[in-house]
């Protein structure tokens, strides 16, 4: 079963997230914070993670370039979930190493779509 991280500061965005990704057969871990996403990840890399852009402690954006620096952090694909839409968002997000990117609020169908297009659907 494929993993996932759900890196995000909104409790109900991770339980949103978390029963849309259950029913597509994943396995989650949630992180209320960039820093403790990078434990996460350091513990046992995700297939998968789902990430916030406005996080206290570590935002999306610093997670990711540390992400991509850790060992085997080029592996996990990346999909910024966040309700910042101007195109220098998501440039940046992509730059960093994001392989796609969602608006909030999402629902199950945008999330397979995302998925499919990354390959883990």
């Amino acid at each position: 079963m494929k993993q996932v991280l759900v890196v995000d500061d909104s409790s109900v965005i991770r339980k949103v997230a978390r029963r849309i990704l259950e029913s597509l057969h994943f396995e989650i871990t949630e992180a209320e914070n960039g820093q403790i996403g990078l434990e996460a990840c350091a513990l046992a890399m995700p297939d998968a993670i789902l990430l916030d852009w406005n996080m206290p402690v570590m935002d999306g954006y610093e997670f990711l370039r540390e992400l991509r620096r850790m060992p085997g952090g080029m592996t996990p694909k990346v999909v910024f979930c966040t309700t910042e839409n101007d195109i220098a968002h998501i440039a940046r997000a992509i730059h960093a190493g994001a392989d796609e990117y969602i608006m909030k609020p999402f629902d199950r169908q945008i999330v397979v779509s995302k998925f499919e297009e990354i390959g883990l659907v």
